[in-house]
């Protein structure tokens, strides 16, 4: 029998991608909670001792680390429902977004929560930056709104690598002391996440966003920002 074992935390976007994969792919799985604050498990520091993070998939005992190759992974590994484009080049353009996203967008997150003053308004106008390069890229990939996803008419990759950041957006803007203008600055972003919160699989991966907060304050805190 298959042996599908994630070792994952409810908090994390990177994880939460990876489940969103794996309940859309229709797959069995274990599921183990690390605790990104305390101890991590002997089995994530044996699995992943490159890195030590997760999240981990691990199947009929090999891991397979990094959540975009994992995801990548599980479209491979389970070949009913297609995540990633079919044509060459959409696929290139998905994997360059996720990429982007994961660079530009995550990084400036972590900064507006391990930050304040001048470095944390820096960072809160990457972000919208990040956002407003994406709503460019909704715009072209879905024909100018006319279509309900990234991947066109089908939730796929770059959906699932994106909305995943969505629990993070609470946190973002209570510790930044700001607001994502989604209705006016990012119409084509706000519809889609809408879209995609009606999503089985992205109810079922996404944590609730004050749950999110209160890691990213033990965050900051730990971090001795405030």
């Amino acid at each position: 029998m298959e042996r599908v074992k994630l070792l994952s935390s409810s908090i994390s976007a990177f994880s939460m991608r990876v489940l969103i994969g794996l309940e859309e792919k229709g797959v069995n799985y274990e599921y183990q909670e690390e605790n990104l604050l305390t101890k991590k498990s002997d089995l994530l520091l044996q699995m992943n001792p490159v890195h030590k993070k997760v999240p981990v998939l691990i199947h009929n005992g090999k891991p397979i680390c990094e959540s975009l190759i994992i995801l990548e992974y599980i479209d491979k590994a389970w070949d009913s429902k297609p995540l990633l484009p079919s044509k060459p080049y959409d696929r290139a353009i998905a994997r360059f977004w996720a990429d982007f996203a994961d660079k530009k967008f995550f990084d400036s997150g972590v900064r507006i929560v391990r930050s304040k003053d001048e470095v944390q308004e820096a960072a809160t106008r990457d972000m919208l930056e990040s956002l407003q390069s994406l709503e460019g890229a909704m715009k072209e990939m879905s024909a100018e709104g006319s279509l309900p996803f990234f991947g066109g008419n089908d939730f796929g990759f770059l959906d699932i690598a994106l909305i995943s950041y969505a629990s993070w957006f609470h946190a973002y803007e209570t510790i930044g002391k700001f607001k994502i203008p989604f209705e006016s600055e990012y119409p084509l972003l706000d519809a889609w996440v809408k879209r995609c919160m009606q999503r089985d699989s992205v109810k079922k991966a996404l944590s609730p966003p004050d749950l999110v907060l209160e890691f990213a304050l033990e965050i900051r805190k730990t971090t001795m920002v405030d």
